[in-house]
């Protein structure tokens, strides 16, 4: 029968490295190190001595696993399979990091959070291991872009809520101190006021009691109107200081959301993403917008020469040549303002927008009986 010593949990000085067999009994200053490849704990000398010239296999018996000096590091929990669970739990949600606003529904997001629950808990229980990491190491390959935007839209919105409470902790130290400062102003006023009335009551006369009192009054109403305004006043600088800074942390997350290189993809993993189309490259600047080249001569032949007697003096006057006329250009402008509108039917125009206009169902059963003009002008 075991003994009640056996099943009371080991104390750190009994810690014994699987290694050397040293205890931290015998030395205090022990640190034992693990390696998230095989979480095998060992101390800090055997880590130094075994793996200092490069990776080396793992000490213990019956692991075959390649470590490197430079992934050992301390352990957080006293459990190592809550350890481990952890790191995997960390490098799961740190692939699979969508977030909801990227789902068309609440169901499918959902469905997306018991889908990553499950793959961490294959991983933790060693249930289709080589299955579940192919699909990890598929879907990080192929949406490298959106992983990447999350984490910075995630650091983001982490250094933005440290920003919100370092400014609302400093403008609560300000107002602690403003306030402080204003009941230190108005006792000193109240003092003030109160000795400088009694130092005209003093020098005054018998019938200027009540005069000095109503002027007393008057000036502690001025002063109090003057705070009053000047509290609203910063009151309203505050609330503007606030909504530049909401201002700026919305503009940051739409600008992480709206980069998803690859939303538009339905990916095999996860299922019922948005469809996020990417926008289209913006074109170039087109002053007549969208009519196409006004050069092109599609309906006429420009001619270097036109048979025209009120030309002939254009043509052949060094005056209007030197001033910068030139009788083809006009050739040119002419015949295409004579030719411009013959690309262009109107009556289909119009047809096309009435169509637009017209609600749902609707019927014009009049249109048959009007026949439209030939001449739209």
């Amino acid at each position: 029968m075991a003994s009640d010593d056996d099943d009371a949990p080991r104390r750190d000085e009994d810690e014994v490295c699987p290694i050397c067999k040293s205890s931290r009994y015998l030395n205090p200053d022990m640190r034992f190190l693990i390696n998230p490849e095989c979480y095998h704990r060992m101390c800090e000398s055997c880590v130094d001595r075994i793996f200092s010239s490069g990776p080396n296999a793992c000490p213990v018996i019956g692991c075959k696993k390649t470590l490197r000096k430079a992934r050992f590091r301390t352990q957080t929990f006293e459990d190592i399979g809550v350890e481990r669970e952890v790191d995997i739990r960390k490098r799961v949600m740190g692939i699979l990091n969508r977030r909801e606003d990227e789902f068309d529904s609440k169901l499918d997001w959902d469905n997306f959070l018991e889908q990553r629950e499950t793959m961490i808990m294959n991983l933790v229980t060693g249930v289709d291991v080589a299955k579940t990491e192919a699909n990890l190491r598929k879907y990080e390959t192929s949406h490298l872009d959106s992983i990447r935007a999350n984490k910075t839209r995630e650091t983001q919105e982490a250094s933005s809520f440290l920003e919100q409470q370092s400014f609302e902790q400093e403008q609560s130290r300000l107002r602690r101190q403003a306030a402080r400062e204003e009941y230190e102003r108005e006792q000193n006023d109240l003092v003030t006021g109160r000795e400088n009335i009694l130092s005209r009551l003093a020098a005054g006369g018998p019938g200027d009691a009540a005069s000095i009192a109503r002027e007393g009054q008057k000036v502690l109403l001025k002063k109090s109107s003057a705070r009053r305004s000047e509290e609203e006043r910063l009151r309203q600088k505050q609330a503007a200081l606030r909504g530049e800074k909401k201002k700026g942390k919305g503009s940051a997350l739409a600008s992480g959301a709206a980069f998803r290189g690859d939303s538009d993809i339905e990916p095999s993993l996860i299922k019922g993403l948005k469809k996020v189309s990417i926008p289209e490259p913006e074109k170039p600047y087109d002053p007549f917008g969208g009519l196409g080249e006004l050069d092109k001569k599609d309906y006429y032949v420009l001619q270097d020469r036109y048979p025209s007697q009120w030309l002939e003096e254009a043509r052949t006057s060094t005056t209007k040549a030197a001033g910068g006329f030139d009788i083809k250009e006009y050739y040119s402008r002419t015949l295409f303002e004579a030719f411009a509108g013959l690309g262009c039917f109107i009556e289909e125009e119009v047809s096309k927008r009435d169509a637009v206009s017209q609600p749902f169902g609707f019927v014009n059963r009049g249109s048959a009986a009007v026949k439209r003009s030939d001449d739209v002008f």
